[in-house]
């Protein structure tokens, strides 16, 4: 792929991105990729051929952008001071009222489950986000431990707990509303879970 090109997919794919997360994924057709765009059908088309392929294609440049964090940590920073920057940053996530694409994500997965279209799991991305998270928690978690910051009898069982109440505070805040003072509850929750007094 020559460079316009590649520029070219990537304006699209970020047109495409905005679209999503306003309309979803369910309800975005290749007209609205167009329209968004200012490109010709023919030329959408030379890049993608379908808004499946659009929407693989934008969460897999959401990938290499998720590991983008705005805060940084001094070197000795503890697993508190880590795991509370993870917080603040699923906090904005979670509080995040434009360009998200959590439902679009969550369409999009149920969209090819309905249609039985097996995904492998090298290939599911929310999977492999999910199950990586995880491990980073699970890991911080026993390093916490081994610190004296943290009391957990399973650090596997308490990330997944983590990253479920994450994925369902996500959910709930594009699906039914929820308050900046009911996610800081949550997390609190979460972080007195674990921090020993």
């Amino acid at each position: 792929m020559g460079e316009k090109s590649g520029q070219k997919r990537s304006y699209i794919l970020e047109c495409s991105r905005r679209v999503f997360a306003e309309k979803g994924f369910r309800n975005v057709t290749m007209q609205d990729i167009v329209a968004a765009s200012n490109i010709s059908r023919g030329g959408l088309y030379l890049h993608f051929t379908r808004v499946e392929d659009i929407f693989s294609a934008v969460l897999n440049s959401e990938e290499s952008r998720d590991g983008e964090s705005t805060d940084s940590l001094p070197e000795e920073a503890t697993a508190s001071d880590i795991l509370a920057l993870f917080m603040k940053e699923q906090k904005k996530e979670i509080l995040k009222k434009k360009n998200s694409l959590t439902i679009a994500i969550y369409e999009y997965y149920f969209h090819l489950n309905y249609k039985k279209i097996k995904i492998p799991p090298k290939e599911n991305l929310i999977k492999q986000q999910f199950e990586t998270g995880i491990l980073i928690l699970e890991n911080l978690i026993r390093d916490g431990i081994s610190a004296g910051e943290f009391y957990c009898e399973d650090p596997r069982g308490m990330a997944g707990n983590i990253m479920y109440t994450l994925e369902g505070l996500k959910v709930a805040a594009r699906t039914l509303g929820i308050s900046e003072a009911a996610v800081d509850k949550e997390l609190f929750y979460i972080m007195q879970g674990l921090i020993m007094e």
